[in-house]
């Protein structure tokens, strides 16, 4: 072989090695969002949280075409016999886009003249799209104190998922609110047999399914 052609030869190596190099390169490039995107997904490496969550199903849900589909919501409130409470939702009815992240607003306040803390019971109907509906933020997650005359406004934040069937259109969000203090419930009228709200009563009705209501 000449040294014409031995050259020639050592260009085009060089060559291939450039281009091998320059690909290499990128695809450890490409790894660094596909690392971070599974960690988010995931949760390796403590890269985890509820905002990331909600804005990856938001972006799935737009890929999917279907975040532009709205169903209503419906808020229904109910403050037991026995917790002297005004209760109720600031909008009775949304339209909501699924996968997308919202927030709705209830308002309580104490009626009494003393410190009284409740705790509330969510359901969801019809019981079909409860497994679709779920809360990442809500005052019901931990029992709510109110001292004597106090108000204040408590959000829900949540998603619906968009594999919800099509034939739902109108999802029915209601609270019940239970005096945390059986004493205390009696003291205000509250009813025997009335549910007592309680981390308990709460924990089974998270598992309570079937029928027209869907207790989470």
């Amino acid at each position: 072989m000449t040294d014409q052609n031995i050259q020639k030869a050592n260009r085009r190596t060089i060559t291939r090695l450039f281009i091998v190099a320059g690909i290499m390169f990128g695809f450890g490039y490409a790894l660094v969002p596909l690392y971070d995107l599974i960690c988010d997904v995931t949760g390796l490496n403590g890269k985890t949280g509820r905002t990331t969550i909600e804005q990856s199903v938001s972006a799935q849900s737009s890929k999917q075409g279907e975040v532009q589909r709205e169903v209503t919501v419906e808020f229904t409130t109910h403050a037991s016999s026995g917790l002297p409470w005004e209760f109720r939702p600031l909008r009775n009815k949304m339209k909501v886009k699924l996968g997308v992240p919202t927030v709705a607003m209830f308002y309580a306040k104490n009626t009494s003249v003393e410190s009284i803390t409740g705790q509330a019971i969510p359901s969801v109907s019809p019981g079909r799209a409860a497994p679709y509906f779920k809360k990442t933020e809500c005052f019901c997650f931990s029992q709510q104190t109110l001292k004597a005359g106090e108000a204040k406004e408590m959000p829900v934040q949540f998603i619906i998922n968009p594999r919800l069937s099509s034939e739902v259109d109108t999802i029915t969000l209601a609270y019940s609110f239970f005096n945390a203090n059986k004493d205390s419930a009696k003291k205000y009228g509250g009813t025997p047999g009335e549910e007592p709200a309680n981390h308990n009563a709460h924990a089974h009705h998270a598992n309570h399914g079937g029928g027209h209501d869907h207790k989470l």
